[in-house]
């Protein structure tokens, strides 16, 4: 988009509402991910390779990494309470 095409648009206000809240939502996202990953990994006691592992992977893949890191220490939770 050229900026004369964003002006225009500009002047209507409901289009900034939809150009500016969707990166907000996924920043907040983002951020709400790493944080339960970064609770998680607290009681989990990881080495700190696996920390900046998880973390990134976390960062690169939103919530469905997220998911894979619950799915995980559920996995680890439930062999360890077999054994």
């Amino acid at each position: 988009m050229t900026v004369a095409l964003l002006l225009r648009l500009a002047q209507d206000g409901h289009v900034i509402f939809f150009v500016i809240l969707p990166p907000l939502v996924l920043y907040f996202t983002l951020a709400l991910a790493l944080y339960l990953t970064v609770l998680e990994l607290r009681t989990l006691k990881p080495h700190w390779k696996w920390w900046i592992w998880w973390l990134s992977f976390v960062a690169l893949t939103h919530f469905i990494g997220y998911l894979a890191l619950r799915g995980y220490v559920a996995y680890r939770r439930g062999h360890r309470a077999g054994a």
